[in-house]
């Protein structure tokens, strides 16, 4: 779609948005309620494009796609209403005889940018969220996910008129043609580096935006961990998506103690998950395409591997491999792996462990296995990052009731249920005094001993 057409689509989209339609609540849970059922109706149809993208099992693809967008829309139909409506506070007595409320209204007209590696939850969340704060949406899928991009494509087209919600696919020139647009908020999930692109072209209009980046997310395994549980819950969240996931354990720091029974413990999981050979099994998917095959593929040194390490060229498939006695100047550690590949890097003094995190980049997500409550509670108060849990991973992600975000060069802002309502909404702060009454210090001259002593009386 060239730029003329794109600025035609969002030209007809700040009409339909200045028009009104979009924000009575009722509307907004109706288009939410068609969305839904549209969903449910095609989820045999979502569930083969999500194979044909990225090799995702049935299993795989609800309880981390299709059943996550469901379970959002179905949290936005319930609370819409309750977040949509003013909120008053207290009113300071200087500005007696007033009402004070706060009253979220819509961005207006919206961009979403979503990924490729969980292409249909990562495109539905954010729409339905953007229709929650009754805002007008232009939609840009990954063209990495070209199956799972079209039928996003397709159910918007069949639940929505272009005016309101319209999908623009594509490559490269389409990103830098909507990027030159103007829009009230941009919403971008991805790569650091088409981060960086994104906030200087929104810059360049004052936007705001809210960015979804990623980095090395560090997972700590202290001495006092359950191994076998860790090594269980590690296991299924750094492989989960052939690692293509923004919040999987990128590292492992292990105390030098329990390193060897992790490290067994895990190779006894992959091969309970997975099988002894990965690459056959149906349920394991594949790398998104032969760029990112042979990137990772490159990370792996061979040398360091303890477990797996076998790649299928011609299915773009790695095993679940495993790096032991990994250190910092590795090349897999210069760079987010977004791959089934997990290094181990041995530790001895938890304090070294918490001094390296605070001198690093501010990671999406960090984990920590351990039963000490001291350390649990340095991890909490003195790291910086995006999110995360304790005793698990990834899960944290899994809940309306907590907003979903990075803190630095793992992005900024956030989302998910309400945290998400309020992204894609701007809060007024209103202030709607009485006329029968109108206190006068506050008038020049400034001269009045009494109007000084009201002000000092009100302002103390």
């Amino acid at each position: 779609m060239n730029e003329l057409e794109i600025k035609r689509i969002l030209e007809s989209q700040r009409e339909y948005y200045k028009s009104g339609a979009t924000i009575p609540v009722a509307f907004r849970t109706r288009q939410l309620k068609k969305l839904y059922s549209c969903i449910k109706e095609r989820e045999a149809d979502i569930l083969e494009a999500l194979k044909s993208d990225l090799g995702k099992s049935g299993f795989e693809a609800f309880m981390c796609e299709i059943g996550m967008a469901l379970s959002e829309i179905t949290y936005m139909i319930k609370h819409v209403k309750r977040f949509s409506k003013r909120k008053s506070v207290k009113t300071p007595l200087a500005q007696f005889r007033s009402k004070s409320y706060k009253q979220p209204v819509p961005y207006g007209n919206v961009l979403i940018m979503s990924p490729w590696n969980y292409p249909f939850l990562l495109t539905i969340d954010p729409i339905a969220t953007a229709i929650a704060a009754g805002n007008t949406v232009i939609v840009k899928p990954s063209a990495y996910s070209p199956a799972t991009s079209k039928l996003i494509e397709n159910i918007i087209s069949e639940c929505f008129e272009p005016n309101y919600i319209a999908v623009i696919s594509g490559g490269r020139a389409e990103n830098k043609a909507l990027l030159e647009q103007k829009f009230d908020f941009v919403f971008f999930t991805g790569s650091q580096a088409v981060g960086k692109e994104v906030l200087r072209h929104t810059a360049e209009h004052l936007t705001p935006a809210v960015l979804e980046l990623g980095g090395k997310s560090p997972c700590i395994v202290d001495s006092s961990a359950s191994i076998k549980l860790a090594a269980k819950r590690i296991v299924f969240g750094k492989y989960l998506n052939c690692g293509q996931t923004c919040v999987a354990p990128d590292y492992i720091l292990c105390h030098e103690s329990v390193k060897e029974k992790f490290v067994s413990e895990v190779i006894s999981q992959i091969k309970l998950q997975f099988g002894e050979n990965p690459l056959e099994n149906s349920d394991y998917g594949r790398i998104i395409n032969e760029k990112h095959f042979n990137r990772l593929c490159n990370l792996i040194d061979k040398s360091k591997v303890v477990f797996g390490g076998k790649a299928d060229e011609k299915a773009n498939k790695i095993e679940p491999t495993v790096m032991d006695n990994v250190t910092a100047d590795d090349a897999v550690m210069q760079e987010e792996i977004f791959g089934p590949i997990m290094p181990i890097i041995t530790f001895k003094r938890f304090d070294a462990v918490v001094d390296s995190l605070k001198n690093a980049q501010k990671p999406l997500a960090l984990y920590l296995f351990s039963s000490d409550k001291k350390h649990i509670e340095r991890v909490n108060t003195e790291l910086s990052y995006g999110g995360g849990c304790i005793n698990d991973v990834i899960i944290h992600l899994a809940t309306s009731e907590m907003g979903f975000g990075g803190v630095g060069e793992s992005g900024m802002g956030s989302y998910h249920g309400k945290e998400g309502f309020d992204a894609f909404s701007h809060t007024k702060s209103i202030v709607h005094k009485r006329n029968w009454l109108d206190l006068p210090m506050r008038y020049q001259p400034y001269k009045s001993k009494l109007n000084e002593k009201l002000l000092r009386f009100f302002l103390k």
